[in-house]
């Protein structure tokens, strides 16, 4: 029981430690910071799923084309191989790109531009 106890107290304990930023809080969200916040929560939300949709299409789209090209002419697997993973490779870096975008729109701090 005395471990039980001490676990909720160690949490408890850091849960008011983080929470006293907030407590500091001097001003509330305007209506215009509020709607804008709003907007970039859901074009960064938009960006991210767009482009990960995407990717995940490209790279369906080249396996499929990189595995029928080698059921054709199963001699070529070591020439198609390398350029499928440049390609797969190429094409997360993109999804990638797009989730560093979301994160930095995300993550602008509107009350201070």
């Amino acid at each position: 029981m005395r471990k039980n106890l001490k676990v909720i107290g160690v949490s408890l304990f850091f849960l008011a430690l983080v929470s006293t930023p907030l407590l500091a809080q001097e001003e509330t969200l305007t209506a215009n910071k509020a709607k804008l916040y709003m907007w970039s929560i859901i074009i960064g939300g938009a960006v991210i799923t767009l482009a990960s949709a995407a990717g995940a299409f490209c790279q369906a789209k080249a396996i499929s084309s990189a595995c029928e090209s080698i059921s054709r002419n199963p001699a070529s697997g070591a020439q198609i191989r390398i350029p499928l993973f440049l390609t797969l490779v190429l094409i997360e870096t993109l999804v990638i790109y797009a989730l560093f975008i979301a994160i930095f729109i995300m993550g602008i701090q509107w009350g201070n531009y």
